[in-house]
């Protein structure tokens, strides 16, 4: 009798659910759940059962997937409601490789979730991949996490040349829309895109977050920011303040829960530009310079110093830091940073406190683990930024106020070549001209920069690749052209990346680019060649083709970058990284040669800038060439090119 009641109501539940709250369908299927379970099969009420759980589960899909999608809850079985925080897209570590998962938190529970793949015209689904009561889980300290499991990091000339082809397929993209293309055209091209997209933000993150089941398992996830990072474990950290219980989900309850996250995600899309509609912002291309003045808020004195934050192909990536002001509750740095933008759209700054503690390593990545002490975004308003003014703000962070001001330079703007005025100095000189002045066949500046480099910063995390001070930059271009005598004591003093910058400021404001104007076109040729001996031959008979000052600083330069590649596994610096910094600033045309070559500045990895990549990386790579070899086989070819 009892069973016949139970299929009754589930017949008629349509009615009660006009006027009961949805939880009266969850226990009523959990309770038809255990009744199978403790019925024999060969009972006759075993098939009823059946059929009656196949009608409770059936009919509360079907109420699920017409529910108001706003909504952030689900009822327990307990009749508690269980609140969605947070969710996102992912990268775990999981058997050795990489996996995209959204990761659901609720109020009490941790889940990690795969998308299922359906057919179409079915409601997508989640797969549960595994999850932690809060009350469970725990954050391991450095000191206590075991060393994470070996994941072969992904190339970075892979990386990069995904963010070509990506940034190729825009550009065919609006083409095909300009020409008024196709729509299947379109979309050919925009899934090549989604398939690169999607390759770079599963293979791009490296910062470790792991989490731990006190009765088990650890899980790591990749991420590609100390911010997300940070949001992830404050986020769960403040529920675990809440009186929470350990439980056990039944495999019913889990359904029940995996099946709402579907309709209760906030964030719908994996986060890459092809799933931007039309309308939406490309975001900023060119360069943000940013003034980190001071910050005040904080209770106790501290080391303190803040880094910066900004979104490039649907990740974020750290672009700047500050130096840290020690034992102060107000630290004014008043330092200003350029930094390049690829259709950014938010600025993020993270101030920190740090630790000189050695024995609190993170093992994951032998990194000293510091702490963060605020974070705080904005969005990149183009209205706001696109001005020649300098616009001042404030991010308020945990009660920590840091105050800013910046300014953008658009890309094509930023790139011009400027001759210097004055010919006494060094910046926007002929390179043959200081060399003469100076009687040297290396610009001082040059072997004084590389020294400094080689002498203290060649283990530096992101050497060449983080932003210097600019005011410190601008301070060594100014004694370094007039040739105080204070340079040494000075670069001895400097902060080693304001040095890189200064090296870097000097190749990109040579009034033509150090591999000369009148060969690029050749080397835009020689480096597309497919066959291999040709393209030996091309290529090392263009350097041949350059002035001597030109090609022994070249040669210098080349020998230096790749002893800083040979720290690659300590300063993170790889020859491709090091050639995507200086590639365009060795082979970028002059102004007036440029007008050719420049692209539209949304379009930043240009077919131009790609190559000139690619020109300065097929150096690193090659075998080692002296001037003198270089200059007794110019005996044996013609130097018209």
């Amino acid at each position: 009798m009892e069973i016949l009641l139970i299929i009754r109501f589930c017949c008629n539940c349509t009615y009660a659910l006009l006027y009961k709250p949805i939880d009266r369908v969850t226990r009523s299927t959990l309770v038809l759940h255990d009744l199978l379970k403790h019925t024999p099969v060969d009972h006759p009420d075993y098939p009823l059962l059946q059929d009656a759980l196949r009608i409770s589960q059936n009919f509360l899909s079907s109420i699920n997937e017409d529910i108001d999608p706003r909504r952030t809850a689900v009822t327990t079985p307990k009749g508690e409601t269980r609140q969605l925080v947070k969710d996102g897209f992912l990268v775990e570590v999981s058997e050795g490789s990489r996996k995209l998962r959204h990761v659901f938190l609720f109020t009490d529970v941790l889940l990690c979730a795969k998308l299922k793949k359906t057919s179409a015209g079915k409601h997508q689904q989640y797969d549960c991949k595994w999850y932690i009561p809060l009350a469970d889980l725990v954050f391991p300290s450095p000191e206590e996490s075991e060393a994470s499991p070996q994941v072969h990091p992904f190339p970075d000339h892979e990386l990069e040349d995904m963010k070509m082809k990506i940034s190729a397929l825009k550009s065919e993209i609006q083409k095909e829309k300009a020409n008024k293309g196709q729509s299947r055209a379109i979309e050919r091209l925009k899934k090549k895109m989604f398939e690169n997209e999607f390759l770079l933000l599963l293979n791009s993150p490296t910062i470790p977050f792991r989490i731990h089941n006190r009765n088990g398992k650890s899980y790591l996830f990749l991420l590609s920011s100390d911010y997300e990072r940070s949001e992830w474990r404050e986020a769960i950290q403040k529920l675990q303040k809440k009186d929470l219980q350990a439980f056990v989900l039944s495999s019913v309850e889990l359904q029940v829960l995996t099946g709402s996250c579907f309709k209760l995600r906030t964030v719908h899309n994996i986060p890459v530009t092809s799933n931007k509609d039309d309308d939406e912002s490309p975001g900023l291309y060119g360069f943000l310079h940013v003034i980190v003045h001071s910050a005040k808020g904080f209770k106790q004195s501290a080391n303190l110093y803040c880094t910066l934050e900004v979104d490039s192909f649907g990740y974020f990536v750290s672009k700047a830091k500050t130096r840290v002001f020690r034992d102060t509750t107000e630290p004014k740095w008043d330092e200003e940073f350029e930094i390049e933008l690829e259709g950014s759209q938010s600025l993020r700054i993270l101030c920190y406190e740090k630790c000189y503690d050695k024995t609190k390593v993170n093992k994951d990545n032998n990194e000293i683990v510091d702490k963060i002490m605020g974070k705080g975004q904005i969005q990149l308003d183009p209205q706001t930024v696109e001005t020649k003014n300098w616009h001042t703000d404030v991010i308020e962070m945990n009660g920590i106020k840091v105050e800013f001001s910046m300014k953008f330079t658009s890309r094509d703007m930023s790139l011009k070549r400027t001759p210097s005025k004055k010919q006494s100095g060094v910046f926007g000189v002929k390179i043959s001209v200081v060399t003469k002045r100076e009687r040297s066949k290396v610009p001082y500046i040059v072997r004084q920069c590389v020294e400094e480099v080689e002498k203290r910063g060649i283990e530096e995390v992101g050497i060449y690749r983080i932003s210097g001070v600019a005011t410190d930059i601008q301070a060594l271009k100014a004694v370094f052209d007039a040739n105080n005598k204070d340079i040494l004591l000075m670069l001895s003093d400097m902060d080693i990346n304001a040095i890189a910058g200064t090296l870097k400021l000097y190749f990109r404001e040579l009034p033509e680019p150090l591999l000369t104007d009148r060969l690029y076109p050749a080397f835009m040729e020689g480096i597309a060649l497919s066959d291999p001996a040709a393209k030996e031959n091309c290529m090392m008979h263009l350097l041949r083709s350059l002035p001597d000052p030109n090609l022994i600083t070249f040669l210098f330069l080349l020998e230096h970058l790749k002893r800083v590649a040979e720290k690659e596994p300590v300063n993170k610096m790889s020859l491709h990284n090091l050639a995507t910094v200086f590639g365009p600033t060795l082979l970028r045309p002059s102004e007036v040669e440029s007008k050719a070559h420049l692209t539209s500045a949304a379009d930043i990895w240009s077919h131009d800038v790609m190559a000139q990549v690619q020109v300065l990386l097929y150096y690193l790579q090659h075998p080692p060439v002296s001037f003198a070899e270089l200059k007794r086989n110019t005996l044996y070819f013609s130097t018209d090119v």
